[in-house]
């Protein structure tokens, strides 16, 4: 195991004094290290496909991605300096430091977003991403509420897409928003394609619950323009679908990780803010299927709250 992760590593930084150690890695199923050399430290990431290489070193020379060190294409390997994360979601949760947070994360998103699109990259239309991962959970016992929920983000018309498609990360969850102390970067680009650059925006006010003003700050900061008194109509129908789109997928990963299902009231399921919060605490795992499951309730119950 040893000789096939250090032949994983670039000719420099394989030796006897590299230590390699495992880390927890993400629900992408990928193989995440820890690559420790001459008292510096990186990581290393192991999976069956990769993002496109040209994407991962456009990233990484645009400073919104750890600097990437080395590409084994055919092992899926890819080594990238380690980034030690000074907690974005502190910084943003600060009174203090609140507002140059948001404007960082909205100027990191807009570099994001000028980046070159892939050939051939595209991303699911988020509606019928949802109900191909909702037909996943047919038949499995699920709150009521869940399934109305589902069903109401479902049955609302998309408003029409009236910016053109960019380059977007799809997956700006917390987990995937890093500060090194003067930069916003951004981990696991497994997911990025096409897509309206409201996508990701969206993704951001939901898992950082931004309430209205605040996501009027975000877009103008990512947009170079005035705040606007109101939301774009499709910023307020995403925030709706991803809530319900990302609650769905945490439901399916908690039931193949063995979660059993079963019937609970929409007042007794916590809210996001409320999971958050016991995760900070280590009270709720998301590695765990019982902490994955009331993640994606969460997530849903937020859904119906931005129907209002």
């Amino acid at each position: 195991m040893r000789a096939e992760l250090e032949a994983c590593l670039p000719l420099e930084l394989r030796g006897p004094g590299t230590r390699i150690a495992a880390v927890s890695g993400g629900l992408s199923g990928a193989s995440v290290y820890r690559v420790d050399v001459a008292g510096r430290a990186y990581v290393l990431k192991v999976a069956q496909s990769l993002p496109p290489t040209e994407l991962l070193r456009a990233a990484s020379a645009a400073g919104v991605a750890p600097r990437v060190v080395h590409i084994d294409e055919k092992r899926g390997a890819v080594v990238s300096e380690l980034i030690v994360d000074r907690s974005f979601a502190a910084r943003l949760g600060d009174p203090a430091t609140r507002a140059l947070a948001l404007d960082e994360l909205g100027v990191a998103l807009r570099r994001v977003h000028a980046l070159p699109i892939s050939p051939g990259a595209s991303s699911k239309d988020p509606r019928a991403f949802l109900a191909e991962n909702w037909a996943v959970l047919a038949g499995f016992p699920v709150p009521a509420w869940v399934g109305d929920a589902v069903r109401r983000a479902l049955d609302e018309s998309p408003p029409p897409v009236e910016r053109a498609p960019v380059l977007s990360h799809n997956d700006v969850n917390p987990s995937n928003v890093v500060f090194d102390g003067q930069r916003v970067l951004f981990l696991d680009w497994d997911s990025a394609g096409a897509n309206d650059p409201l996508y990701d925006l969206a993704t951001v006010a939901v898992f950082f619950r931004m309430d209205d003003a605040t996501s009027a700050r975000l877009i103008s900061t990512h947009d170079e323009a005035p705040v606007s008194a109101q939301l774009p109509a499709r910023f307020i129908y995403l925030r709706r679908m991803i809530a319900a789109l990302c609650g769905v997928l945490f439901l399916n990963v908690a039931r193949a990780r063995g979660h059993a299902g079963g019937e609970s009231a929409f007042e007794l399921a916590l809210t996001l803010g409320e999971v958050q919060d016991r995760m900070r605490a280590g009270m709720i795992s998301a590695r765990t299927p019982e902490g994955l499951w009331q993640f994606g309730q969460a997530l849903l119950k937020t859904s119906v709250q931005l129907f209002g």
